[in-house]
């Protein structure tokens, strides 16, 4: 599955660009933000991930920056099961913060699963100390469920408190693209 948008390119990711996967993820602040991210992030941490086998129904997405030339990976985004619903998870590169990149990754990320695999619902959760990851939610449409739950955070080694949220089409189908807002 792939996406574009006005300056990025969803794609799967491919085992050739381990490396620069290991570089572009090597800064403590993005694995420290993940639940699921160890740090250090290694070489080899980033062949695993991009061998492992794709889960059709979780699409995952390298988000690459075409605003550049040469054109340059930036972070990630993708689904995984999250508990009886979609769970979406992102990350961006520190060089590229504050720039809008995973507002308008987590839209095209959403657009396509939704169009493809017909996601009605969508759960997402942010660390506490994260609060800048709560208002990319809040521009994607996610709602505050109210609960905070402790979360494993790998690179941490610990629970962390998780503050969850929720999307849902039906309360969101005027933020959709007009093509799949029907």
């Amino acid at each position: 599955m792939f996406a574009v948008t006005k300056r990025l390119l969803l794609r799967p990711g491919w085992i050739e660009e381990a490396p620069v996967l290991a570089e572009t993820i090597a800064d403590e602040r993005i694995a420290r933000n993940t639940a699921r991210m160890p740090w250090p992030y290694t070489r080899e941490d980033a062949e695993a991930f991009l061998a492992r086998e794709p889960d059709p129904d979780y699409p995952n997405f390298q988000i690459v920056d075409r605003t550049v030339d040469p054109v340059r990976m930036i972070g990630g985004v993708g689904f995984m099961d999250g508990d009886g619903a979609p769970e979406l998870g992102y990350w961006i590169a520190p060089d590229a913060w504050g720039r809008g990149f995973a507002t308008e990754a987590g839209k095209a990320a959403i657009a396509a699963a939704r169009a493809s695999l017909g996601y009605r619902r969508i759960v997402a959760g942010h660390f506490v100390d994260n609060p800048a990851s709560g208002r990319v939610l809040e521009k994607l449409g996610f709602r505050r469920t109210g609960r905070v739950e402790p979360r494993d955070s790998r690179a941490r080694g610990r629970a962390v408190d998780c503050v969850m949220f929720e999307w849902s089409d039906e309360d969101m189908a005027d933020t959709l693209p007009p093509a799949l807002a029907a």
